[in-house]
């Protein structure tokens, strides 16, 4: 499990969590903590403080084919909850704080102009 596959969960709750150094991610439902933390240190060069997991149960479904209805169930799935080292951080969202901080500069700009034109 040395190439184990790590995705982060991106939700407005996650990223929430990620600014006070808690880390969602998605991970194969047959890794352990010990395994999860070693992965996520090799990974991203951080220190984890701690790791909790929680496993969701696939949902059951029902879907209509070939004439008829088919019972099935969606795959199992794991999150860990990862704790960095206190000034570690991963840099999951730093598109979306790219985005807010270039938002923040054009309102400023913006407002410059307004300043500007009513001055005139």
């Amino acid at each position: 499990m040395s190439d184990m596959i790590i995705k982060p969960r991106m939700s407005e709750k996650t990223y929430a969590q990620s600014t006070s150094g808690v880390y969602v991610l998605d991970v194969p439902t047959e890794a352990n903590k010990h395994q999860i933390a070693d992965a996520v240190e090799k990974a991203f060069e951080v220190t984890v403080e701690n790791v909790r997991t929680v496993t969701l149960k696939g949902k059951a479904k029902r879907l209509y084919r070939n004439r008829r209805f088919e019972n099935g169930v969606r795959s199992d799935v794991k999150k860990a909850y990862v704790q960095l080292k206190k000034g570690d951080s991963i840099p999951v969202f730093a598109a979306i704080e790219e985005a807010e901080a270039e938002a923040e500069k054009s309102e400023k700009k913006a407002e410059k102009k307004a300043k500007k034109e009513e001055k005139k």
